[in-house]
């Protein structure tokens, strides 16, 4: 907290000097709800009752530059209704040199790579699934990466290097407010360590090839999904295998619409032959999407996602009895609709994702309408299930939920 009124005091402060002209200041007030519509009976370690989320937030947006510098910071402070508690978070925080050929940024950042719409390869950067499940704006589903990402340009090929020195997990619905399956009691959580050798780094390659933009990816870093080491028959600690991931991207119009591909290998560093049961086996991922505008305001898309796992004789033989089995070949079908209405105010959406061998499912229907140019509301809802308890989606079937957010911006 000291280090973030330090940086708006000095904000402030720049506002005084060579920036005046420059800074601009801006901001929301939001109230978000989400509540569980299952009718189960809660029972410990939820201590939540029926509400997933309640929060006040007031965000605080400063931006500013001057010549070939820059900087941006984005805080929110939080009241959590639920918990009774008030935190502060920063969203975003960084410093810009740009320059013709090259730019710098330093600083916490929120970075998106790749094409999937909600689907994920090479954009292993940190993400936030507790917030999406919970029925939160969509971009809260990204967090910031305390980061250097350099920036360089040519007409050949243009290119990205993050660096992050610090390891951020992707976060996942807490227990104490979702029902979730789980094998083994967790006990204990091993992160990677603030050492230099588990510096993470990310490299992206991109040009224009035709009609599509095109990128090559290449990372060395860490699973953001926790495995589970045994400790003994009952409980189990986390823990983060060492990844490398080398993929591409292509995004680009065909047929009247918008075609997206986009593929990976996700190498386990630590367990390439595919013997430990506790590591994720290497997979080849892919997905494939299209868009494209069916008549006015109204536009249709569909994704298959798909992850092929390596050394699948060895999972089988190596597999602990008492953990669910996946099939060689993961897929997942998503399907989204728009609709706009009363002069781009009003929209109507659906977002589903379907697994045709976990045979589960999660569905996000939502309608949002522009009060003013200023205020905004949606409502919708969260809706999970599976023919089994233990697939990703199916163990959060208890947890189908209403969803309502109202939004201020000034």
């Amino acid at each position: 907290m000291i280090y973030i009124l330090t940086m708006l005091v000095l904000l402030v402060s720049l506002s005084h000097a060579s920036y005046a002209q420059e800074i601009t200041f801006h901001g929301f007030l939001q109230g978000n709800l989400s509540a569980r519509i299952t009718g189960e009976d809660t029972y410990a370690p939820i201590e939540s009752g029926d509400f997933l989320s309640g929060e006040e937030k007031l965000r605080g947006e400063v931006t500013g530059s001057s010549g070939n510098s820059g900087f941006a910071l984005k805080i929110d402070f939080v009241h959590d209704s639920i918990s009774d508690e008030d935190r502060i978070d920063l969203r975003e925080g960084y410093i810009d040199y740009r320059s013709t050929n090259f730019d710098i940024r330093v600083g916490r950042q929120i970075i998106t790579w790749g094409a999937g719409d909600l689907l994920f390869i090479n954009d292993i950067f940190p993400k936030n699934y507790s917030a999406l499940f919970s029925g939160q704006p969509l971009e809260y589903l990204k967090i910031g990466s305390d980061a250097a990402k350099i920036s360089a340009y040519s007409d050949i090929i243009s290119a990205e290097l993050v660096i992050m020195p610090f390891f951020e997990p992707y976060t996942f619905p807490d227990p104490e407010r979702f029902f979730l399956y789980s094998p083994m009691m967790v006990k204990g959580e091993d992160v990677p360590g603030k050492e230099l050798d588990n510096t993470e780094i990310a490299i992206r390659l991109y040009r224009q090839v035709g009609r599509f933009d095109t990128s090559l990816y290449v990372y060395k870093g860490f699973y953001k999904i926790p495995g589970m080491k045994p400790l003994s028959s009952t409980e189990a600690a986390l823990f983060y295998p060492e990844l490398s991931v080398y993929g591409f991207s292509m995004q680009g119009y065909f047929a009247n619409g918008v075609l997206s591909l986009e593929g990976g290998y996700y190498d386990s560093m630590d367990d390439k032959d595919g013997d430990d049961p506790t590591i994720t086996n290497s997979t080849a991922r892919y997905i494939a999407g299209y868009s494209k505008q069916l008549w006015t305001d109204f536009t249709a898309s569909a994704q298959i996602y798909g992850e092929y796992m390596q050394e699948y004789d060895k999972y089988e033989d190596y597999h602990p009895p008492e953990f669910p089995k996946t099939d060689r070949l993961h897929q997942l079908i998503t399907i989204r609709f728009n609709q706009m209405l009363k002069y781009n105010t009003l929209r109507l959406s659906l977002f589903s994702f379907y697994s045709p061998d976990d045979e589960d499912y999660f569905i996000i229907p939502e309608v949002r309408y522009n009060i003013t140019d200023s205020m905004w509301t949606t409502v919708g809802l969260n809706i999970f299930g599976g023919e089994d308890s233990t697939t990703f989606f199916g163990q959060l079937g208890k947890n189908d939920n209403f969803y309502a957010t109202i939004r201020f911006e000034f």
